[in-house]
This record gives C-alpha cells, structure tokens and sequence, in this order.
C-alpha cells in the first residue's frame, strides 16, 4: 500500500516544481478538459500550440458544439488520434444539450460523456470541481508502482483498478486536483519512462522501495505488445487543373473518416502506379516517384512508396480542391505530410 507519508513532501514539491501550463492557469472546467483530451499519449510541449489555438477558435463549450467537425479536425491536424477531438466535439453536443452547457461537475457524470474515461474524468472532477478522486494516467502508474515496488504488470486492468483504489485512498481532501497534479508532474518530469529516473531531484525518494532495492528501470512491468503489423501503400499526389486530389477514407477504422492522398495498398512500381490511375479513371500526363516515407500508428506501420502525377482531367470519387483549401480547411492526417511537396 501507498504509505499517506508521501503527501505532505509531494504536495510542498509541487508547490515551487511545477511547470507553468496555460492550462494550470484556470479553474475553468472547459479549458481543463480540452487540455487533458490533447494531452493523451501526446507530448506537452506538442500540445502547447493547438491548445492555444483551439481555446482562441473554440473558446467554450458552446462554440466547441456549435462548430462543424471539419473545424475541429482542422485545429487538430498533425495531433493525431483524431477520434480524440471526434468524441470532444459529440460530447460539447450532449452537454450544451442534456447540462444547459456547462460540463457536469461530478466524476460520475463526466464518465457518461463520449470520449471521457476514468482518468479524464478524475482529472476533470479533481482539478476543476474539486472532487476527491484519483487521476491516475501512465505516469501516476509509473510513480505508485516504483513507491510500492509493485511487479504485477499494469497491462492487467485488474492491478489498475487495485492501485487507483490505492492512489484514491491517500487523495487529500480539499487539495484532490493539486494531488493529482504534483502526481503527474512527479511521473512527467522526475519519475520520468524510457530512461533512468532522477532520483536525486525526488521528494518521495525516502518512501521509495523501487529506490532502496534498485529496481526503478525494470518498474513499471508490462506485458510484452505484439509486434506492429507492416502495411506498405503508395500515396498519390495528383494535380488537375491546379487542383489536388483528396479521397476520404471509410467512417470507421484507421483514420475513419478522415481526407487522404489517394492510396492503393502495396508498394506500386511505376508501371502499377500508371495502372492504378487508370483504374481510378485518371490518365497521367506525368508521373514522378517521390521519396519513401513511413509513418507509426499505434498498431500498424505504413511502409509508403510515393508518385507525383499531373493528370489530363480530374476523375469522379475525389474531392478535387485549391492548394489553398488544402491549408485552410481540410485536415489532412501527418502520414501524408512527407507527399505534399510538389517536385521542382
């Protein structure tokens, strides 16, 4: 069990440690839930820009709910894991419906929202409403599991449950989110992953058994991921008229719903690649291999072979739009970023 010893020195540590976030600068539950939705699996210091630019576009629930989803995919263009922002923006709908617009104020509540699971709604709860649960993310789990020794893998949704019910028993009450908080940047910036921990800036080290045994590197355990399944393509960047070819991919799966580069699967030679535009009902009137990319999703790899075409005329199946639409309004996912120079 976590020893409740840790919460005065984490608490003080926090105090003068923090990093100052836009984010922590505001009790305001809307702006609290966006940043925690960018937050997931995504760096800081890359949410730091959309964060400020989604907040000046969408500054409240009501213009979140309002918006139509090609805005919101917009301003989350290069993030990734769009269903994020898919489930942010159904679930500004529900609220300006079913809570008169303002983000219910209860853990039990916000985990009836699309997109909001245990973490977030602890986070939200905690840090906005003052609520005494846990938030308990990758980091937290990292943090109680050195503090405990704690070798059962956290890939067992069984251990989770068990150490969040560990981290809700030494919550502080009437100081839940800085709790939570100082947790998080405990585990982000001291007790940090892929890498040794630095021990010697830490407030909890008196308290750590991962510390006095010497088995912080192999905390915490894991059970070993399958290997990411390869997937070649080959990504087309076509013009007609000036204008470039986009295709939108099929509403559920890998990048549901989303514009693309027209793709075909396999690693195409040229005299495929001329093949393919034919079967799309395009004859080139150039044709340029680009250079080969890949791009990592969670499970997958794409092993991408590129071409350049310049076709006679467009072909029905693909929104053909400006250079400048393109910038301006369709978001087009970061695996297709490395195609869309056009060769000198």
């Amino acid at each position: 069990m976590i020893d409740t010893a840790v919460v005065p020195p984490l608490l003080n540590w926090y105090a003068s440690a923090h990093r100052d976030l836009p984010w922590r600068r505001t009790r305001d539950p809307y702006c609290i839930w966006v940043s925690e939705i960018m937050l997931q699996q995504t760096r800081v210091e890359a949410v730091r820009a959309y964060y400020a630019r989604f907040m000046e576009t969408l500054p409240d629930v009501q213009a979140l709910a309002a918006a139509d989803e090609q805005t919101c995919l917009k301003l989350w263009e290069g993030l990734g894991y769009y269903s994020r922002v898919r489930n942010l923006h159904r679930a500004a709908v529900v609220v300006c419906r079913d809570y008169g617009g303002a983000l219910p104020d209860s853990y039990a509540e916000l985990m009836r929202l699309p997109g909001i699971g245990d973490y977030t709604a602890g986070a939200i709860a905690s840090i906005a409403f003052g609520e005494r649960v846990p938030a308990v993310d990758g980091n937290v789990l990292r943090v109680i599991t050195r503090l405990t020794g704690d070798s059962r893998p956290i890939t067992d949704q069984k251990v989770r449950a068990d150490l969040r019910t560990q981290t809700a028993a030494i919550v502080p009450e009437g100081q839940a989110g800085t709790f939570n908080q100082a947790m998080m940047e405990l585990g982000a910036t001291v007790c940090v992953p892929n890498g040794a921990p630095r021990c010697e800036c830490c407030p909890l080290v008196q308290h750590c058994e991962a510390y006095r045994c010497g088995t912080a590197l192999s905390l915490p355990v894991k059970a070993e991921k399958k290997p990411r399944r390869i997937e070649p393509r080959t990504v087309f960047l076509l013009y007609s008229g000036g204008k470039i070819a986009l295709h939108r991919r099929p509403p559920k799966g890998l990048l549901g719903g989303m514009w693309e580069l027209p793709s075909a699967e396999g690693a195409l030679a040229p005299e495929q690649a001329v093949h393919q535009l034919e079967a799309w009902g395009l004859e080139a009137e150039q044709l340029c291999p680009r250079a080969d990319a890949k791009h990592i999703f969670t499970h997958i790899e794409w092993h991408m072979t590129g071409y350049y075409a310049v076709c006679k005329t467009p072909a029905d199946g693909f929104e053909w739009v400006l250079p400048s639409e393109l910038r301006e309004t369709y978001a087009l996912p970061s695996a297709f970023r490395p195609f869309l120079e056009v060769p000198g």
